[in-house]
């Protein structure tokens, strides 16, 4: 019979056993005094915290992130790579440290498995400022992002960045660069809270006009849209990283507003009729915008909803607090650009916010921002 699966535990915890216990014995015996940072960051549901036992059947298992000076990742890379795979035990807390690819061609995820032999371990040795390029297009450990820096990182990756647990820095550039990336700046934050909310005007109204023509569907459809659009906005507003979308919801419901809002959004989606939907999608606007003007970065705008123009259709408007907030940004490279926002405020593709390198990023938010 198989061996049964060991018990799960949150990956970080495991990540932190392979460090302490195993890695960690391994670099002082071999490269005593060398400078380096232990972590588990970047991809991976373990990182964000949303890790289940479901998590266990692809990418995930005692996995560790090591970064070095570009000198010293150059010099002794492979030959940590080598000293792991011949000494790192065969498994951590039952979990296999060995890890293969899928039988199936089209999967290209990872999978535990055990070994005889040499451990494939997924213990990956980087240096430090490659690895930030990679992932947000900025070594930020070497200098703040720029304006442009900021608007072409997909907000999933800064999540992965910042989140997930570092067990050792001894150089301190890791923890230097996470304090950077951690949350945006100020006058960023303004410009991708309009943004937010100018996408949420240029739709709010068309729940109501697409039931008078009775497609119902559609009606569904644009509130779907406009729920998924005050979540990102709630994780604004409190400073939270909008991570990738099957986390959404998850991040979603560890903000101080989700307690009142998850039944105001959730009715908005089950509502099987207009007048219902527009009622809860309303109360959601004003209490999001009730939020807004608690942060104090603009004056109070009134959160009351109202009829959209002429027609009978109850919407927030709302520009009203795009507007503000757009005209109260000082930087000159923020001032006058559209509001188009983020890269992940105007894309939906994951192959781009996922996959693209930085220049791809950069050339795309710079096309948006028609070239500035």
């Amino acid at each position: 019979m198989p061996a049964a699966e060991p018990a799960f535990l949150p990956g970080l915890d495991l990540s932190r056993i392979l460090y302490e216990e195993a890695v960690r014995p391994l670099l002082d015996e071999a490269f005593p005094g060398l400078p380096y940072a232990a972590a588990r960051i970047g991809p991976g549901s373990e990182v964000l915290g949303f890790d289940t036992a479901r998590s266990a059947d692809h990418d995930w298992g005692p996995r560790l992130d090591l970064f070095l000076a570009p000198s010293d990742a150059a010099a002794h890379g492979e030959a940590i790579r080598r000293l792991l795979a011949d000494r790192l035990p065969k498994r951590v807390r039952g979990w296999s440290t060995h890890f293969a690819p899928a039988a199936d061609p089209l999967d290209p995820a990872a999978h535990m498995t055990a070994s005889d032999g040499p451990v494939d371990h997924r213990v990956a040795v980087h240096a430090l400022g490659d690895w930030l390029v990679a992932e947000v297009g900025q070594d930020a450990a070497a200098s703040e992002p720029g304006v442009r820096d900021w608007l072409a990182m997909p907000q999933q990756r800064l999540a992965g960045v910042t989140a997930g647990a570092v067990f050792h820095d001894g150089p301190g550039d890791l923890t230097t660069a996470r304090t950077r990336l951690a949350r945006y700046p100020d006058e960023v934050w303004r410009y991708a809270l309009a943004c937010q909310w100018q996408r949420i005007s240029q739709e709010e109204a068309f729940v109501g006009r697409c039931a008078e023509v009775g497609d119902v569907l559609g009606s569904a459809v644009v509130a779907a849209r406009l729920v998924r659009d005050l979540m990102r906005l709630s994780l604004l507003l409190e400073r939270r990283y909008v991570p990738y979308t099957k986390w959404l919801g998850s991040a979603f419901a560890l903000l101080d507003a989700a307690g009142e809002l998850t039944p105001l959004l959730s009715g908005a989606l089950a509502a099987t009729d207009y007048p219902e939907r527009e009622r809860l999608l309303c109360a959601a606007y004003e209490a999001v915008a009730v939020r807004q003007n608690a942060t104090g970065l603009v004056d109070p705008v009134d959160p009351s909803p109202r009829p959209y123009h002429s027609r009978p259709f109850l919407v927030l408007h709302a520009e009203r607090f795009a507007r503000p907030l757009a005209d109260s940004l000082t930087d000159p490279e923020l001032r006058g650009l559209p509001l188009t926002g983020t890269v992940d405020q105007w894309a939906d593709s994951t192959d781009l916010l996922t996959g693209a390198d930085a220049r791809t990023l950069r050339s795309a938010s710079a096309a948006v921002r028609g070239g500035a």
